[in-house]
């Protein structure tokens, strides 16, 4: 819950939620810092920054998700999003309104599982599109991350097992 409750909170309201969610609000935030900082994602971030500037890591972010949903299996997978639905269901009274109308998409179209599809990855990049304030809708984000697949998914087999290192170390403190 904490994990979506980050993006669509201001950092003082998220000590008005159970100490379980604020610990996911917490680890979100972990989560951010860490991928921000990290050296491999500074070299990802270099295949789209020609063409997206400063939104390059939310790109990369987007390409991430491709490859994790790819290292699970697709029963795994299917598994995993069903589960997030369902808590995210569960809370609903927890989420903000403009959450709560993304999680209906999200479950309708299965985002999650969908991660793991190329179209699916293109939809959630022609999102970040439409969500950027200062980037033409139609720039060809999509083609950059077919053209660059194995250096980005290089990237990523670098980078996630320190970020599970990571993850393992802030859950181990709560």
């Amino acid at each position: 819950m904490g994990q979506f409750l980050e993006d669509f909170i201001p950092n003082r309201g998220r000590y008005s939620y159970p100490e379980k969610m604020q610990q996911g609000i917490t680890l979100h935030r972990e989560i951010d810092t860490f991928t921000d900082a990290h050296p491999e994602l500074h070299y990802a971030r270099k295949i789209f920054s020609p063409m997206v500037r400063l939104y390059s890591g939310a790109f990369v972010d987007v390409a991430l998700d491709y490859f994790l949903a790819n290292a699970l299996s697709e029963r795994e997978l299917k598994i995993h999003a069903e589960k997030v639905y369902q808590a995210l269901r569960v809370n609903e009274d927890f989420l903000p309104e403009k959450l709560l109308k993304m999680v209906d998409a999200m479950e309708k179209d299965n985002w999650l599982f969908n991660y793991r599809e190329d179209w699916g990855i293109k939809y959630s990049m022609q999102n970040v599109l439409n969500k950027a304030k200062y980037l033409d809708k139609s720039l060809g984000v999509y083609e950059v991350f077919l053209s660059n697949k194995p250096q980005l998914q290089r990237h990523f087999d670098v980078f996630f097992p320190d970020l599970l290192a990571h993850v393992k170390y802030v859950n181990s403190r709560f």
